[in-house]
């Protein structure tokens, strides 16, 4: 039995505990060698504890004290037979229980290290066990308000959307209002004068079912009717004309907004590119838009955002330039991607003002003239497509601003 460190350093040390760290077996024949098996070693209260063979006890023999540490722990005796004198033994048996008190000491100080040890164990492991819980329950909350956080910026990112968006439809309600205001006044303007006209045909039908013939003569002459039947055609081909003008700027609008598109839908771009330009010609008609427009194969895209990206880089590039301006849009494929350049030759940018581009709510212009949400906009749903915008801008050389999309999100024939 090992004892504590407290009991070891502290405890009356007793021959039998200190003969638990000797081997019995070695320590009996030992003695037998040395002073035959009449012998015996007994603790201080005189109970025996390893004995010879031929002990058979008495007092006729040798019996000297063993000491440990100043204090009688036990004694040796031995009969009158034994070839050696008790004291003889004594000095080595007290080296033994030296030796044997050593290692007791040496054990019960490992014992108790590795007992602290392992209670420092469980005390860091259930330190580690709650440290461990309360990181559980932070990262659970800060999932929970990452997704909150997540949940707020794309509310914040759909409002910005319409923001841009509603700040785009409001600048092109003039142009598109006068666009379509101009087709429809004269369609009303040449559909009342062919009302008069109809009432001289009116005219002249009475006087032809009346079977005059000098009636009808005279009002064909008085009425001018060969003028009217030439002039009554060109108004139906120019009411027919603004009616198709009419259709073509509706056309335009739903290209623009894709009203029949919620979702990713595959589009020829160019034909995105030649709505936009319209519609930003009728909202800019002191500047000429030039197109360029190269085959494309058809790129899988949300395509009212991306008409909502072309519309404000070509408003942007309009704004730029004086009256007499231009502003050129063309578009290419390379490899695995379309590339669509606006390039205008206005006064271009400054670099501390190109560095501050895609800044939310950064602009140049006078305050209600612009959101300074464009280029930011732009931006985010060009890198929604996997793609990536680039301007290229000095002050006196104008500026080139470059979107490129991937084809990687499908492409038709």
């Amino acid at each position: 039995m090992l004892l504590s460190t407290e009991e070891a350093f502290d405890r009356r040390p007793e021959l039998r505990a200190l003969l638990e760290g000797l081997p019995r077996g070695q320590l009996a024949r030992a003695l037998a060698a040395l002073c035959g098996e009449d012998y015996c070693l007994e603790d201080d209260s005189g109970t025996p504890l390893v004995c010879g063979t031929a002990w058979r006890g008495g007092d006729g023999g040798n019996r000297a004290p063993l000491e440990h540490e100043l204090e009688i722990v036990g004694w040796l005796c031995l009969g009158p037979r034994s070839p050696v004198a008790a004291q003889a033994l004594v000095p080595m048996l007290a080296l033994l229980l030296l030796a044997a008190a050593r290692y007791r000491m040496t054990a019960a100080l490992h014992v108790a290290a590795i007992q602290e040890d392992y209670r420092v164990l469980l005390e860091k492991h259930g330190q580690l066990a709650q440290s461990e819980e309360r990181l559980r329950k932070l990262s659970a909350e800060l999932e929970s308000r990452v997704q909150e956080q997540v949940a707020i910026i794309e509310r914040a990112q759909r409002q910005l959307y319409q923001t841009e968006k509603m700040a785009s439809v409001g600048q092109l309600a003039a142009g598109m209002a006068h666009e379509i205001n101009n087709p429809i006044g004269f369609i009303r303007s040449n559909l009342v004068t062919a009302g008069g006209y109809v009432q001289r045909f009116a005219q002249l039908a009475d006087a032809a079912r009346r079977g005059d013939g000098a009636a009808v003569a005279a009002h064909w002459q008085r009425g001018d009717m060969d003028f009217v039947l030439e002039d009554f055609a060109q108004l139906l081909q120019e009411s027919i004309d603004g009616a198709d003008r009419v259709a073509r700027i509706v056309a335009d609008l739903k290209t623009f907004s894709s009203v029949d598109t919620t979702e990713d839908a595959l589009v020829d771009l160019n034909q995105n590119l030649r709505s936009v330009v319209h519609m930003a010609q009728a909202q800019f008609g002191h500047v000429r838009i030039e197109l360029d427009l190269q085959p494309l194969p058809r790129l899988s895209c949300h395509p009212g955002r991306l008409n909502q990206v072309f519309l404000s880089l070509v408003q942007n590039a309009a704004q730029a330039v004086a009256d007499g301006g231009v502003v050129r849009v063309d578009s290419a494929s390379s490899g695995d991607a379309v590339r669509v350049r606006v390039h205008d030759d206005g006064v271009g940018m400054a670099p501390e003002v190109l560095a501050r581009a895609f800044d939310p709510f950064f602009t140049t212009r006078a305050v209600g003239q612009g959101t300074g949400l464009g280029l930011t906009v732009s931006r985010d749903i060009v890198m929604a497509h996997g793609g990536r915008i680039d301007i290229d801008s000095a002050p006196g050389r104008g500026t080139t601003v470059t979107v490129t999309l991937p084809l990687a999100r499908g492409r038709g024939a």
